[in-house]
């Protein structure tokens, strides 16, 4: 079954040539063949769009490159571009249901990651007996820009606490990195369309999963996730401070608002206003406390995050 079924990856291109072909490369090695990768270029002003064209010619049965249309999305958009794309064209594509994957352009992906991502899918999705929304990913190796390893995990790398993935927690703080992340067309259709008001495609997806399907997570790194100086996000190391630095006083005392909790509370409204009316009451009280983080008072806003991460 899952060696017939057909998977689209998708991945969004911009100014990626200096390591591109090397991601190129891992795609084309991948155990599990039968997959069409979905390519769009944001606007890249090096050599991207050559190298893709290259490629292409190359493998026109693999991949499949949509024409230049001279807009900037930026990462989350265009990703959610893909999407839809796939989506309307899933007969041009030969896919009959469409299972898709993020694939960023300087990471490269061990020759068994669509291999272990679909098994785990189907199997989710057969215990569930029903096309429930699925989201399943993985954990990843940090390495740097000549591929040395930095950490072999990076959840330990980044201290994230991945037993913590459920709803209400995920609308704190997004555990799912979108290069190793595979999710069932139920999803999908589910998600769209991703408003601009979401951090990143990637927590939206989460979101959408936990509240209506499944959250699943291997615990294998799949993605050597590559470090260099033009990360959109990137991996940053988990330091704890030292009781003086993080005591609660202080915390609690700094009068400036975090701008990434108000970042939250901005996506929290967006998804409450999509889908409130589908929740648990107790998923609209956790995006109502994570609402709440908006306030532009420093200590309010802290009290908030506190009740959020205690609910």
């Amino acid at each position: 079954m899952s060696a017939q079924t057909k998977i689209a990856v998708l991945l969004s291109t911009y100014n990626g040539e200096k390591f591109l072909r090397e991601q190129l490369g891992s795609l084309l090695a991948q155990s599990h063949s039968n997959f069409i990768l979905v390519v769009r270029d944001d606007g890249s002003a090096d050599n991207t769009v050559s190298i893709l064209e290259s490629y292409a010619k190359e493998n026109a049965d693999r991949i499949h490159l949509l024409p230049k249309d001279g807009n900037n999305l930026g990462a989350s958009g265009g990703f959610a571009f893909l999407i839809d794309y796939v989506l309307k064209n899933k007969q041009a594509l030969e896919i009959e249901s469409a299972y898709m994957m993020f694939c960023d352009q300087d990471d490269t992906w061990f020759p068994e990651k669509i291999e272990k991502l679909l098994a785990a899918m189907l199997a989710t999705e057969a215990e569930r007996g029903s096309p429930a929304p699925v989201l399943v990913h993985s954990d990843l190796e940090v390495v740097s820009e000549q591929n040395a390893v930095i950490a072999k995990s990076l959840i330990n790398y980044q201290g994230l606490e991945i037993e913590r993935n459920s709803f209400p927690n995920l609308a704190i703080s997004n555990l799912v990195t979108g290069c190793t992340a595979l999710i069932n067309e139920s999803l999908a259709q589910k998600a769209l369309p991703i408003p601009e008001n979401a951090i990143m495609h990637d927590w939206w997806l989460a979101l959408v999963a936990t509240a209506f399907g499944k959250l699943v997570y291997l615990d294998i790194p799949l993605v050597h996730y590559r470090q260099h100086g033009n990360n959109t996000i990137g991996a940053k190391e988990f330091t704890k401070g030292s009781v003086v630095s993080r005591s609660l006083w202080r915390r609690i005392l700094v009068r400036k608002p975090n701008e990434h909790l108000i970042e939250v509370s901005i996506q929290a409204a967006e998804f409450y206003q999509c889908y409130g009316s589908q929740l648990s009451s107790r998923e609209r009280l956790s995006l109502r406390l994570c609402i709440g983080m908006g306030i532009k008072v420093g200590i309010v806003q802290r009290l908030m995050y506190r009740l959020a991460r205690r609910f």
